[in-house]
């Protein structure tokens, strides 16, 4: 029989076992570098696919089934003639309660997290509080979410429309969770009924503004499915299943901004729902005297809806812009990023949005003007597809197109991702919101 190994001086030698290991390692790295070098691959740009096996869910989870959410039977019910608890800040709390008989000084706080932490949606489900309290506090205050008028869920991604009204029949608004790593996602959330920009490519722009939401009928939006998906009571350290806020819902949030950041505030005090701030974003069509307003806050992320790269372009498909002009613009965005430096690394970047609109802004000529200006800012673009809806003049960039368009951008120096559509089928992708509801009331009437 045959023993190579025991007749190699190396086989009883450990030492010159590694030594012959690691000649070999770096002879393969050298080898690789040199064919890299010879034949460079193109850069592949980052993309989010709904296509791609790694984003879509293998199966639904059951609370994501299209018959699953039950959030009709767990939204409190209303009584209009009493002020809501939900948006009241714990400042507010404490002056509300402060003459009660019976408060203590941390009464405010325990009500506080009851509210945002339990998510208690009865007064009397507050078990420690004293019971004149509550007696008092039941007298004329209620909890209230808003009420689910209608609640869709795509079949084939899992995306989440709700329909959500409030006190005014009118006051109607669209709020989507949309899934990303299997049962956890990002609730994207509304801060106006309509809206004032009319931005042409966007359906929410074809509603004229009715009012501006509180910041209890923000937060009720985000409470809504955050009770139903298992979030409240909120668990110490456990991974929630809303685990992203993005303000990219119907309206400009800069607009409604008093109640837009008293819902930040709540949705991130450590004794409420203590979403962390680098999880908010806040989108706007390009507001740009409000972005001081949000670096305040101090972590929130920014979205720009940019979407052109020239003024005679923007003006005509972000109307906004011949009040605040691409240069104007982008001299904020500069303030705000450098307001942001002893912020987290994410709040320092600033995601600028650009949807692809065949033969109107998808040249790849301006894929390098986009590049160009966004190159001395902390910048990450989203390519979003054109998403359809009834009476739209648009029509999407082809697929390739887009990636094409994508792999410039980046390949100058600006990370790029593409958002392909979710929730198409339910009408809930990018830019397709409005309050569908009342297209079918009129439909009703026209038919009666």
């Amino acid at each position: 029989m045959i023993r190579p190994l025991l007749r190699c001086p190396l086989a009883h030698s450990q030492p010159a076992l590694w030594t012959l290991r690691n000649m070999l390692r770096t002879q393969q790295s050298q080898y690789s570098t040199v064919r890299a070098q010879e034949n460079p691959l193109p850069k592949r740009p980052r993309t989010f696919d709904s296509t791609s096996h790694r984003n879509k869910p293998a199966a639904l989870p059951l609370h994501l089934a299209p018959k699953a959410p039950s959030a009709k039977a767990t939204t409190p019910t209303r009584d209009w003639n009493k002020k809501n608890l939900i948006g009241l800040t714990l400042d507010s709390i404490q002056e509300t309660i402060k003459g009660i008989p019976g408060v203590k000084s941390y009464t405010a706080a325990q009500i506080f997290r009851f509210l945002y932490q339990r998510g208690v949606t009865s007064i009397d489900d507050m078990l420690n509080i004293p019971t004149s309290v509550k007696d008092e506090l039941k007298e004329h205050y209620t909890i209230d979410y808003g009420r689910v008028v209608t609640d869709h869920v795509s079949p084939s991604d899992g995306t989440r429309k709700l329909l959500v009204g409030f006190e005014d029949p009118k006051a109607l608004v669209e709020s989507v969770f949309i899934p990303m790593n299997g049962p956890r996602g990002t609730q994207c959330i509304s801060s106006q009924v309509g809206c004032s920009l009319a931005c042409t490519f966007c359906h929410t722009g074809t509603q004229k503004l009715l009012r501006n939401l509180t910041a209890g009928e923000i937060v009720g939006q985000y409470m809504i499915p955050a009770k139903d998906y298992g979030d409240l009571p909120l668990v110490k350290n456990a991974q929630r299943n809303v685990n992203n806020i993005v303000f990219m819902g119907q309206g400009e949030p800069l607009y409604n901004w008093r109640n837009v950041k008293q819902a930040i505030e709540i949705l991130t005090h450590k004794d409420g729902i203590a979403m962390p701030k680098s999880k908010i974003t806040v989108s706007t069509s390009g507001v740009a005297p409000g972005l001081a307003k949000l670096a305040e806050l101090g972590g929130i992320g920014l979205a720009i809806s940019l979407h052109a790269t020239n003024d005679k372009l923007r003006d005509e498909i972000v109307p906004i812009n011949k009040t605040f002009p691409i240069k104007v613009l982008m001299e904020a965005c500069d303030q705000y990023a450098q307001a942001m430096q002893t912020c987290n690394r994410d709040s320092q970047r600033i995601t600028f949005e650009y949807v692809m609109l065949k033969d109107v802004n998808d040249s790849f000529q301006e894929a390098r003007d986009l590049a160009n200006l966004l190159k001395n800012i902390p910048s990450h673009v989203n390519l979003i597809p054109f998403n359809p809806w009834p009476g739209s003049q648009y029509v999407s960039s082809p697929r390739d197109h887009i990636v094409g368009f994508s792999r410039i951008v980046e390949g100058l120096g600006v990370p790029t991702t593409i958002r392909w559509p979710r929730g198409l089928d339910v009408m809930g992708a990018c830019g397709q919101l409005r309050t569908s509801y009342e297209n079918q009331d009129r439909k009703r009437a026209s038919t009666a």
